[in-house]
């Protein structure tokens, strides 16, 4: 059992027979009233994303998700196929199931693919990936105030900000989480 008091990203629970992962929380102290918990909370079934407040102090079953390592092959067309390093078999997952932060994931990286009683709802990739930059203008002296940033196309297609300095061919490191720049390979 889990509180609504104890909700963090990424947590899975059971509620009214489905289960939903927390996408956002915030717990809300207003000053007149009682605490609430406020969320962005999505079906893992379905894929369904809606926003609830809950009591802090409501009790809900914890959901297992597995995780399983896998490493991305290919993709052909809405199908992105995954292979289990333990067993070898393929597993195709379908585009939908997808995040946007999929974008920075190139062939034979290992991904972690969640699964809900057998079925997959999501693939998290690795929290940090070095890209090659393959295409950004030239950053020129004295174009610069203060943090100035270029956009930059990678070689997974990817299109992130960088700071003036970074050149094509370069490699960088990436930050899937938020989709940032971090520093250079």
């Amino acid at each position: 059992m889990i509180t609504a008091g104890d909700f963090r990203n990424g947590v899975t629970f059971e509620m009214d027979g489905n289960v939903y992962s927390i996408i956002e929380f915030q717990h809300v102290k207003p000053g007149k009233g009682a605490a609430f918990v406020r969320t962005k909370i999505r079906n893992v079934i379905s894929g369904s994303v809606t926003e609830k407040t809950f009591n802090p102090n409501d009790k809900y079953p914890t959901a297992f998700v597995e995780r399983k390592e896998m490493e991305y092959l290919y993709s052909d067309g809405d199908l992105y196929y995954f292979m289990d390093n333990e067993t070898y078999e393929q597993l195709p997952i379908n585009a939908s199931v997808m995040g946007d932060n999929f974008k920075f994931v190139k062939e034979n990286m290992v991904c972690k693919v969640l699964s809900y009683k057998g079925s997959v709802f999501g693939v998290e990739p690795p929290n940090f990936v070095e890209l090659q930059v393959t295409k950004t203008d030239p950053g020129f002296k004295g174009d610069t105030a203060t943090n100035a940033t270029k956009p930059a196309t990678l070689e997974t297609g990817a299109e992130i900000k960088v700071p003036l300095f970074i050149n094509e061919g370069e490699m960088i490191r990436i930050d899937t989480r938020t989709g940032e720049y971090m520093e250079r390979a």
